[in-house]
């Protein structure tokens, strides 16, 4: 006995039964994720005042880069409220201790001419909390960036340095959001 085929029409509304039905799974699924802080905080609980690093190196501009990328990273986290003019739970300071360039690779045509260069900025820094004068955070913390050096080794620099100072923002802004206190 043969069955007779089944119509187009029967088919396409199989498919879209089906699809409707593997969306609808795969949303359900979803549907408890929320993004939050890690350390137990919720979202913007704290206030967080930046107060600009001093520069102790001989590079200029790293200050307002450093800063500039450190407001940016925690206001993309969220952990933290920015205090920007009233005082905030935690204090952050510090000090630029290290601006250095590392040469990565070579020219293939000339062995002393640098192709790449691994640039690396290090900071001090300080976090304490303003009610109780507790140190929350006091290290050393390093950024990087890779540079392809062009026709103007300053210029390339230049242009590199808020990926540095991004960098450096981020693993400064992840100790003190994943931090343990």
């Amino acid at each position: 006995m043969t069955r007779p085929l089944p119509s187009a029409r029967s088919l396409a509304e199989r498919r879209a039964i089906l699809l409707a039905c593997l969306a609808g799974l795969l949303l359900s699924g979803c549907a408890g994720y929320r993004l939050a802080p890690t350390n137990g905080l919720a979202p913007g609980e704290k206030s967080i005042q930046l107060r600009p690093f001093s520069n102790l190196t001989l590079e200029p501009r790293l200050t307002d880069a450093l800063t500039a990328q450190l407001r940016r990273e925690f206001q993309r986290d969220g952990t933290f409220r920015l205090a920007s003019h009233e005082d905030g739970d935690v204090v952050v300071s510090g000090a630029i201790t290290r601006y250095n360039r590392h040469e990565m690779s070579l020219s293939p045509a000339d062995t002393l001419t640098v192709r790449d260069y691994r640039l690396s900025l290090t900071a001090q820094v300080t976090a304490r909390e303003r009610a109780t004068g507790k140190t929350l955070l006091d290290q050393s913390v390093t950024g990087y960036a890779l540079v392809r050096v062009g026709a103007d080794l300053t210029s390339t620099e230049r242009q590199a340095l808020p990926r540095l100072a991004g960098d450096l923002a981020k693993n400064i802004t992840a100790l003190l959001v994943d931090g343990s206190w």
